[in-house]
């Protein structure tokens, strides 16, 4: 934060320029009334501006625009003026005034001061040097109140930035658990599939050899699957892409798995003929989703 010695130097603000802005004390007091009346007609000629003038707060806004006004003309600025423009740009950000509107009145406040310097000195180079004196005053306001729009706008990006983050990370960590969860899960399940294949296995030797053999031949296709999942989710725990074709297979899986049984049962043809058909489709749904993944490496 920059003290009133820090805003002087950087604009160049000299003792003179404070002597020279005193000296223009009594012009001001005598068009202190006059500014007030403009200022206002502009305030009222603006629908943003005018909403916030109310019958309430006229009157004391009124007289607190007189006294800032008046307030250029002390030559005195210190910190204790500093802190008054700064109070001041508080209370435009908490009626909710827009800085454009600031910087718009701060025109009409220019070219007010600007044309009492120009009517009342007929001496080109006191013109000059009051006209810069009040131009950096100016200047100086206008930059200590927008500071105050700055600073709020960077108080709401900050606790947005915050909870953003806090946010993103929660998500990521319960993505991950999530995640983790199901390779549990899935290791769960294909050790019971592990299970199933030694059981179809064992009705072999029950001497039911064609539903042993179909059946152990169905549960080592669950097993691969469940394998080719697993395999999935764990390069996905280590930030590996999701691969769609691998859910493809799985479905691809399944069915094979479900005809064989359909077979077992010995279904009828336009049972089977449905599966065939369903696997057909599946199978062409494969070789266009993984050719579309090979023309999308190459780019």
């Amino acid at each position: 934060m920059f003290t009133m010695q820090d805003l002087r130097d950087h604009y160049r603000f000299t003792d003179q320029d404070a002597e020279l802005l005193l000296s223009l004390q009594p012009l001001a007091e005598e068009n202190q009334e006059r500014f007030s009346l403009e200022f206002y007609d502009y305030l009222y000629s603006l629908p943003e501006t005018a909403a916030i003038l109310n019958k309430n707060n006229r009157l004391r806004l009124r007289e607190m625009h007189s006294n800032w006004f008046m307030s250029l003309f002390t030559g005195i600025y210190d910190n204790h003026y500093m802190n008054h423009l700064t109070r001041i740009g508080y209370a435009h950000v908490k009626v909710g005034l827009s800085v454009h509107f600031v910087n718009a009145a701060m025109n009409q406040i220019r070219h007010f001061l600007l044309g009492l310097i120009d009517v009342n000195y007929s001496d080109r180079e006191q013109r000059r040097v009051l006209r810069e004196a009040v131009e950096k005053i100016l200047d100086m306001n206008l930059d200590v109140m927008s500071t105050s729009y700055r600073e709020e706008e960077m108080k709401k990006v900050f606790v947005s930035r915050k909870v953003e983050s806090f946010l993103i990370k929660a998500t990521e960590r319960f993505t991950y658990g999530l995640n983790l969860a199901l390779v549990l899960a899935l290791a769960g399940v294909s050790i019971s599939v592990v299970i199933l294949f030694v059981w179809d296995i064992l009705h072999i030797f029950k001497g039911n050899m064609e539903k042993g053999i179909l059946s152990a031949l169905g549960s080592l296709l669950i097993l691969w699957m469940m394998i080719e999942l697993m395999d999935n989710e764990i390069k996905n725990l280590k930030g590996g892409k999701f691969n769609i074709l691998v859910f493809i297979g799985v479905i691809i899986v399944a069915m094979i798995r479900e005809i064989l049984i359909s077979t077992l049962r010995k279904d009828d043809l336009t049972t089977q003929a449905f599966l065939a058909g369903t696997l057909l489709i599946l199978g062409v749904v494969y070789y266009l989703v993984s050719l579309a993944q090979r023309d999308h490496q190459k780019i």
